[in-house]
């Protein structure tokens, strides 16, 4: 399987089951996709209006070289690994920890309600916390390094417990043998001076949560009395970063069917001085009036082309930030697991709520269907992990046959789920822009080669 497309002055063919990614003349682009169906003969009788005959019979070779180094027009091999990955025993990862079931701000596209899940609101007690240390402790098994994520709601609502949380976890960490790595999704709104050195020294990455302009941002994310939350917020953020000493942060914000112009959301952020960025497209019900719609995705489209422009005008200029979703490693890349799995939501990653129960992630959490167990009783629904587990690009009929698979890993899960009902189905929406992301991604490093 290839994918062909342009980005600028560059032609690319990507080859999916090998991972190759090639930047061809004008004419080795033309005739890539006739190698496999016809004859030398046939393609030189195609073309040769357009071209001298030596110059196409040069192309199709240097093609079919391509071909014989299995680097073009591979076959698929990944599907070979399903049965061994499905065999796989359980390990847990990284726990996403809803210390607070509560918010101090009134983001109207949360999916979570106000912070509550819509439930009651709450907070996590060091007691479960110290529980969801030990339960990851014992079923991360042979895993060394392991993820806790600081979620809410606004999780600095409750500052104390993640404290204690942070503290237990180093305390059991050269006895059972494992490191732990702390993250915190923050607001921002209650960041003061103790509270941003104790995340620069203790939390290994840090998000902080900004939509962009003042004026996109407090249309979506006021505070509970109705007001904007950007100039609470921006000048905490900046100190945060500002003391960070180079350690990991990025900014995370929604763009909505309200600012469809994101791009511009991007450059004020980095014109603020931030470097590390993920503006990412909201997901909700259609019915919702900040929705992306479906006429919304060529525009969404065209905006990332833009952003992409802007960042290698920026490069030419020896100027550079990274944005999320345009960050890809083509060398290295995700092993074969995480390639067909994606997150590894219900098996490698759970979310813990404020009362112990266990989700297969936050997006996932108080759907009671979804309820896996507790960290007094471990997993308890082995079917519903049985589900998660063979949850994967062979297990997804939309995704067998599409060029972006092994970059997306089939998509969200969760986001399959709230549109279809169906862990094993896809968000359409999320594919066209995943796959515009990608484009723009290789596209701006064939650019700069």
């Amino acid at each position: 399987m290839i994918h062909k497309f342009r980005f600028e002055q560059s032609n690319i063919v990507m080859d999916i089951h090998s991972g190759s990614i090639h930047i061809l003349d004008d004419l080795a682009y033309k005739i890539v996709d006739d190698i496999p169906v016809l004859t030398k003969d046939a393609i030189i009788e195609k073309y040769i209006h357009a071209f001298e005959q030596d110059q196409i019979e040069e192309a199709i070779e240097e093609l079919m070289q391509l071909k014989r180094e299995e680097m073009l027009y591979t076959g698929d091999t990944y599907e070979d690994f399903v049965p061994a990955f499905l065999e796989r025993e359980p390990v847990v990862k990284a726990l996403c920890l809803h210390v607070a079931h509560d918010c101090n701000l009134a983001c109207k596209y949360c999916f979570a309600g106000e912070g509550e899940y819509h439930g009651e609101r709450n907070l996590m007690s060091f007691e479960v916390g110290k529980k969801a240390i030990d339960f990851i402790i014992e079923n991360s098994k042979h895993r060394n390094n392991i993820e806790i994520d600081f979620f809410g709601g606004e999780p600095l609502m409750n500052f104390e417990v993640v404290k204690k949380v942070v503290e237990y976890a180093r305390s059991r960490e050269k006895e059972a043998g494992k490191n732990f790595r702390f993250t915190m999704t923050t607001n921002g709104v209650l960041l003061n001076d103790e509270i941003i050195d104790y995340l620069n020294e203790n939390m290994h990455n840090v998000v902080l949560s900004l939509d962009g302009r003042p004026q996109v941002n407090d249309y979506m994310r006021p505070t509970p009395n109705g007001k904007g939350s950007y100039e609470i917020i921006l000048p905490k953020f900046k100190k945060l970063v500002e003391k960070r000493g180079g350690k990991q942060y990025y900014i995370r914000g929604t763009f909505t069917h309200h600012n469809l112009d994101f791009a511009e959301d991007v450059k004020h952020i980095t014109q603020e001085g931030f470097m590390e960025v993920s503006v990412e497209p909201v997901v909700a019900p259609p019915s919702m009036h900040y929705a992306i719609q479906e006429e919304d995705i060529q525009k969404v489209c065209n905006e990332y082309e833009t952003l992409a422009r802007h960042m290698l005008s920026l490069a030419k200029q020896g100027e550079n930030f990274n944005f999320f979703h345009f960050m890809i490693d083509l060398e290295g890349g995700p092993c074969v697991h995480k390639r067909l799995a994606g997150c590894g939501s219900g098996t490698e990653y759970l979310a813990v709520t404020p009362d112990g129960e266990l989700y297969p992630c936050h997006q996932f959490v108080g759907i009671p269907e979804f309820k896996m167990g507790s960290v007094d009783e471990g997993i308890t629904q082995l079917d519903l992990r049985n589900q998660f587990e063979g949850c994967n690009v062979y297990s997804k009929e939309a995704c067998k046959a599409c060029w972006a698979k092994f970059h997306c890993s089939g998509g969200c899960a969760a986001n399959s789920y709230h549109f279809h009902g169906d862990i094993h189905a896809v968000y359409e929406i999320g594919c066209e822009l995943q796959k515009k992301r990608l484009e723009c991604a290789i596209g701006i490093k064939a650019e700069q080669l």
